[in-house]
């Protein structure tokens, strides 16, 4: 009568196992859905991608389900898209954060913070009440200064210098 043994699975099998089981659940990770951007294909848009932040404040990014797209939080407490559209001349308030102007909209509840000067531009979404939009600039503003700037926000005192000139 044949003798039964059980063999046991090597250490590179085992590896195999816990990798595979590791990329299943990985993928049971909810996905934030964020409609792309019109022109989220815009190449340029790369350079700032890959250099966002693993974290704003204590939201960790998380993983979306659109190109040139990022989440932060969960449940999402920031959502940026790169590729919208331009903006042109404003009297919406304007901020810099370490060189990048941000035109700043104010809504209830939620704030969109967009890129002013770059091309493409970088929109972001975000609630002022889950987490400070100070935070949430300073740590964006790196990334977003991967795009080149073409113009700069006009303060008050330069268009009264402006006009004082002609």
């Amino acid at each position: 009568m044949p003798l039964l043994t059980h063999a046991r699975p090597s250490s590179a099998t085992t590896a195999v196992i816990v990798v595979a089981v590791a990329t299943i659940l990985a993928g049971c990770a909810p996905v934030v859905d964020v409609a792309p951007a019109g022109d989220a294909g815009n190449p340029a848009c790369a350079p700032m991608m890959v250099a966002l932040p693993d974290a704003i404040g204590d939201a960790p990014l998380r993983r979306t389900n659109s190109q040139a797209t990022a989440a932060w939080g969960d449940p999402s407490q920031v959502i940026l898209r790169c590729g919208v559209n331009v903006p042109g001349p404003t009297t919406d308030r304007c901020v810099s954060v370490n060189g990048v102007d941000w035109v700043i909209r104010e809504g209830d509840p939620f704030w969109t913070l967009t890129t002013y000067g770059r091309n493409p531009a970088t929109e972001i979404l975000m609630n002022p009440d889950t987490i400070s939009s100070a935070t949430v600039l300073a740590d964006l503003s790196t990334a977003a200064g991967k795009l080149p700037a073409t113009r700069n926000c006009v303060g008050q005192e330069e268009l009264q210098n402006l006009s004082q000139s002609q």
